[in-house]
């Protein structure tokens, strides 16, 4: 089926999987339009979904007591998506994963998952590169981060991320970013 499209492509690439078995994995994934800013999981919820985005753009945030969103993550078309530690330790998120455009997202559920995962060695090596890059580019952004002024964060989502600055509003951005949406402007402006 053409829905299947991205993520047999996507497992082709990166592993060494027959054709046969990726047909058998990508049935254990159902399609889910998601409209624009729908929230996928919300921060009291427990995450049971991983998500491969066949189109759109999936965050991950946060919201402070005064009701302020940060970003903490952003996925774009070709990548999978969740709320990882609420999909490990089955505890509520604390967090919000949201569609930020009309999305088609590709759906497997955490018990499915976990058995491919034991089934193929290849899906287990994909998801620990998942989250390998995960902690390499949180680890990245908050070090990196804690030196960097402003122009310096931007340079480097430029150079790493380039997509955020490309397709997410400034106020995401900045909260991504953890400077103001006029301070993002001004340091765009700048480059």
């Amino acid at each position: 089926m053409n829905m299947f499209k991205k993520i047999k492509q996507y497992l082709d690439e990166k592993t060494s999987l027959q054709e046969r078995e990726i047909n058998y994995i990508v049935e254990f994934f159902s399609l889910k339009n998601a409209k624009r800013n729908e929230i996928l999981i919300n921060q009291s919820e427990v995450c049971n979904n991983f998500y491969f985005i066949n189109k759109g753009i999936l965050r991950i945030f946060t919201l402070n007591s005064e009701g302020l969103e940060a970003s903490r993550f952003f996925a774009f078309e070709g990548m999978f998506c969740t709320a990882l530690p609420s999909f490990i330790d089955q505890k509520p998120a604390g967090e919000y994963l949201q569609s930020l455009e009309k999305s088609e997202l590709l759906v497997c559920k955490r018990n499915d998952f976990y058995k491919l995962i034991k089934q193929f060695p290849e899906m287990d090596r994909i998801y620990r590169e998942i989250l390998e890059l995960g902690f390499i580019t949180s680890q990245k952004r908050i070090y990196g981060f804690q030196g960097f002024n402003a122009l310096e964060k931007v340079k480097w989502t430029i150079e790493n991320q380039p997509q955020i600055l490309l397709r997410v509003s400034n106020k995401m951005a900045a909260s991504y970013l953890g400077i103001s949406p006029s301070t993002l402007s001004r340091a765009k402006a700048r480059l």
